[in-house]
């Protein structure tokens, strides 16, 4: 906590004085405080003020020959605001856009941390960019990486089950329809259940600031509270636009239930950013109330493509992949860190929390009570899922399909 404060102080203290010190200034003042933090100062200074370690030890070299003849002359010389050679980007508008494609179709990812990471290594990614008209160094692909997010990190077990074959043909399969969709301008959305939670003065993971020795108290036991129930979040995530909506149910998370969420999605944002929308893309995990297995889902997908008039298709990621759905690192992850710490003690509170996430990205989420039944061991018979508009992609038709609105009788 101590650090913490001091890392505080060193930034508030730095957005007061950088306008009024050059360049030369503004590194030596960096320097000089990294020596008075200690161990580790460069590293921790830069970071809270946005520095490049290199600058600050430039400054500490400087503030060292300074110390060995205070009667030296200040060295000539500044670069006036904005010198310098240009950044690749400014330089290849292009080169964010050619990197994030080479990498996307194979990210993967944790939902509860807001780093990605790649399989390719910053030579490959350097080597194609270049041949791409894209001249470019391996440090800086590194650099650029750091900036989006992304992170190498080495291999880990997981316990998501075996590995289809197909798997890496699924992702490339997802992400070539994505990119089709959203040339054409059309919807494109991710979709699934966030976990459940307990209405209530529940404990909830994380910390929050709160005056000193004043934590706000909870229950020590978590048993589900019979009046205020629990809150199924359901979030539909516009991977185009970077917007989302949030159907909170208190019920069950059933495929009606999903299918619900989505309609209000398109009713409250989807139809205002795409009113002249002719088809729907949906990406879903390949299990829970939107399975590639539930036949609920499918009917409950008809029954909306009838109701917005529009073909809805379906993309569901392969088994042992559910983390990696967009959804949970671009606006899952983001809505369990804006409630950390507190209790969620009822379902408007709730609400307001997701709706007020946001992120330096410019993620708008919009949520809504959904206090509907669903209930659940509903069966879809044979003849009932026969009787579908429904069509099969010839690759993987059980995870790839679109259910066009009902025939006219």
């Amino acid at each position: 906590m101590q650090e913490e404060s001091a890392l505080l102080a060193i930034e508030s203290r730095y957005r007061s004085l950088s306008v009024l010190m050059d360049e030369r200034m503004r590194r030596q003042w960096a320097a000089a405080e990294s020596r008075a933090y200690g161990w580790g100062g460069v590293r921790a200074v830069g970071s809270v003020i946005g520095m490049s370690p290199n600058t600050i030890r430039k400054g500490l070299a400087e503030l060292a020959l300074r110390d060995e003849n205070p009667q030296a002359p200040v060295a000539p010389g500044l670069r006036r605001a904005g010198a310098g050679r240009k950044r690749h980007t400014e330089s290849d508008p292009q080169l964010l856009q050619a990197l994030e494609s080479l990498v996307e179709p194979t990210t993967r990812g944790d939902p509860e941390s807001p780093l990605r990471w790649t399989l390719k290594s910053t030579t490959q990614l350097a080597q194609e960019l270049t041949r791409q008209k894209h001249p470019i160094s391996a440090r800086t692909v590194g650099r650029l990486l750091n900036d989006l997010e992304y992170s190498l990190q080495g291999n880990r077990k997981t316990l998501e089950g075996s590995s289809h074959p197909d798997r890496n043909a699924q992702f490339e399969y997802i992400n070539v329809s994505v990119k089709r969709f959203q040339q054409r301008g059309q919807p494109v959305i991710s979709v699934d259940t966030k976990k459940k939670e307990l209405v209530g003065a529940f404990k909830n993971g994380g910390r929050e600031w709160q005056p000193k020795g004043e934590p706000e108290k909870v229950k020590v036991h978590d048993f589900l509270d019979a009046e205020l129930g629990k809150a199924i979040p359901y979030g539909v995530y516009d991977i185009s636009e970077n917007q989302g909506w949030v159907s909170v149910g208190i019920d069950h998370d059933t495929a009606r239930f999903a299918a619900e969420a989505i309609a209000r999605w398109w009713k409250k944002m989807g139809s205002k950013l795409y009113g002249d929308a002719k088809e729907l893309l949906i990406t879903a995990d390949g299990g829970g109330s939107n399975g590639s297995r539930c036949r609920l889902w499918k009917v409950a997908l008809q029954e909306l493509a009838t109701k917005l008039e529009m073909p809805i298709h379906v993309r569901h990621f392969p088994p042992g992949t559910s983390k990696w759905n967009k959804i949970e690192h671009r606006m899952f992850s983001h809505i369990t860190r804006n409630w950390r710490g507190r209790p969620l003690v009822s379902h408007e509170v709730i609400i307001q929390l997701i709706a007020n996430t946001t992120t330096k990205t410019g993620l708008k989420i919009r949520a809504g009570l959904d206090t509907g039944n669903y209930p659940t061991g509903i069966a879809v018979t044979d003849e009932e899922l026969a009787a579908l508009n429904l069509k099969r992609a010839n690759f993987h038709g059980e995870w790839n399909y679109k259910l066009l609105p009902s025939r006219k009788k």
